[in-house]
């Protein structure tokens, strides 16, 4: 069996960045359909990090999915600095103008933008196996993949790669077309999460001869919840 779709952007890739993208191509009136491989729970079950800058909250509300990150979410107007044992603090609300930062879980982030899609009953494929790019520096791109043992052809305009570095859309661009710029630090981070009380109310940035640590709080439980709460996407 086999299936050919026709929609303006493929998107491969289900986790904030092309969930978002979805959303905002919807509020401009624009089709989108996006393909992941894994399951919605596995999307859901990986934490990230948990400080959403300015830009992107703002990015949130134009997509009209801001509503329970202003609610749950911890507004931070500034932070401290630890270095030589003493903490300070930097206005960071006065000196940018009004900016701020909030607390608040990518996983919460994908939570939100996957109930909006699946409250306009846009269509998401999990569980896409064999996902392949095809023509995609052509007028005619196309994504196929197998779904529930169908065959399935996207044909669009544009496919946006939002499945990360070690996704099928890098990898099926030419090496020579690709330009990278990187800086590899010789550490890496090591996240401890801790059932505690606050140290503090807004984040610490520490630097200390044992070397650099942050310390934030966490507005959501440790643990996430199932997707099996949580209204089921659109599955097509």
């Amino acid at each position: 069996m086999s299936q050919s779709i026709r929609t303006q952007v493929a998107i491969v890739g289900a986790g904030p960045s092309g969930l978002l993208l979805g959303q905002l191509l919807h509020k401009a009136g624009i089709d989108a359909v996006i393909v992941e491989r894994v399951s919605g729970d596995y999307v859901l079950g990986r934490i990230r990090a948990g400080v959403l800058e300015q830009v992107t909250m703002d990015l949130l509300d134009e997509a009209g999915v801001g509503a329970r990150m202003h609610r749950e979410g911890l507004v931070h107007g500034g932070f401290d600095m630890l270095y030589g044992g003493t903490r300070h603090r930097i206005d960071m609300n006065a000196l940018t103008g009004g900016k701020n930062v909030m607390v608040y879980g990518q996983t919460e982030v994908t939570h939100d933008l996957m109930d909006a899609r699946a409250a306009a009953s846009l269509p998401t494929y999990y569980e896409a196996a064999d996902v392949q790019v095809f023509d995609f520096d052509t007028a005619h791109p196309r994504v196929t993949f197998t779904h529930q043992g169908k065959a399935v052809t996207l044909a669009c305009d544009f496919i946006a790669g939002c499945d990360g570095f070690h996704g099928v859309c890098r990898a099926s661009v030419p090496r020579k077309s690709i330009q990278e710029f990187e800086k590899v630090y010789p550490f890496g981070w090591l996240g401890l999460l801790s059932d505690t009380p606050p140290v503090h109310d807004e984040l610490i940035y520490v630097n200390s001869p044992r070397g650099f640590a942050l310390c934030q709080q966490n507005p959501q439980p440790l643990l996430p919840a199932s997707a099996a709460d949580r209204p089921p996407a659109r599955l097509d």
